[in-house]
């Protein structure tokens, strides 16, 4: 009797064994890549799948998106100045049978690619544009990189560099550079303030001369403002308006300065 109990006891224990193996739950966010016999068979999932025991094996891959820190690379940029460069590579399988069967550990070969593919570009780049234009070429890199992880079943989504570090030399002498631009930038607005103060004058003194009283007018506005200074003596000249008005002036002045030296 004990020994029919210990029997079906056995029975039951590899029945529940088989039956827990020949079911598989698969999260929504992965695939199971079914291999029976060695042969590629289907992709299964997501939810409750059945397999064969011991006949079939899967292998799970996930679907999310994998974010890589891609190290520092040493990088020889066009004209010829050392630098470090990283980035940040998004990708995500969107094959996983062929994510399984076309290449080994795709995770360690798309790494390996978007470091050499990251050296390449920006070797073929200036500084400038390195600094200036990084869009430009985290799109290149990201077309090379997605198209050779193509037959992997993989899309690469996104490429940043993130930083660039360069040698203590060449942050001095950008720098210099852009002292000597602001420099040249502030001359040149400088300049360009006294050639248009200059022309306003001009058209200024222009009006004041052709206009009728123009000049007068102007003289006593400076009068009033002479006249909030210190100074107890001023001296202005006659207005030229009033050789116009009164003709025998300069006569008049002179008239004046004869009698005054008659009667000394």
């Amino acid at each position: 009797m004990i020994s029919e109990i210990l029997n079906w006891g056995a029975i039951i224990v590899v029945l529940a064994g088989l039956l827990s193996s020949a079911i598989k739950i698969i999260p929504e966010y992965e695939r199971a890549v079914l291999f029976r016999l060695g042969r590629l068979i289907s992709v299964r999932g997501p939810g409750l799948i059945f397999i064969i025991p011991i006949v079939d094996r899967i292998v799970r891959i996930s679907l999310r998106i994998i974010v890589f820190d891609v190290p520092p690379q040493e990088v020889i940029t066009r004209d010829n100045v050392t630098c470090k460069v990283n980035a940040v590579l998004y990708y995500r399988v969107i094959s996983a049978d062929k994510a399984v069967v076309n290449v080994e550990e795709y995770h360690e070969a798309t790494n390996q690619l978007a470091q050499t593919t990251l050296r390449s570009v920006v070797g073929t780049a200036d500084l400038d544009e390195l600094l200036s234009q990084r869009e430009k070429l985290n799109h290149t890199i990201q077309e090379i990189v997605d198209e050779a992880t193509d037959p992997w079943g993989i899309k690469v989504t996104a490429v940043e560099i993130k930083d660039v570090v360069l040698p203590n030399e060449m942050q001095r002498a950008i720098a210099r550079q852009a002292e000597a631009e602001r420099n040249r930038r502030a001359a040149v607005i400088q300049a360009e303030g006294e050639r248009q103060a200059a022309e306003q004058l001009a058209q200024a003194s222009e009006i004041l001369s052709t206009s009728e009283g123009g000049l007068t007018l102007r003289m006593l506005r400076s009068l009033t403002d002479i006249a909030n200074s210190q100074n107890t003596t001023v001296l202005f000249p006659l207005p030229l308006e009033l050789r116009k008005i009164l003709p025998d002036t300069d006569l008049f002045v002179r008239r004046a300065a004869n009698d005054e030296s008659n009667k000394s």
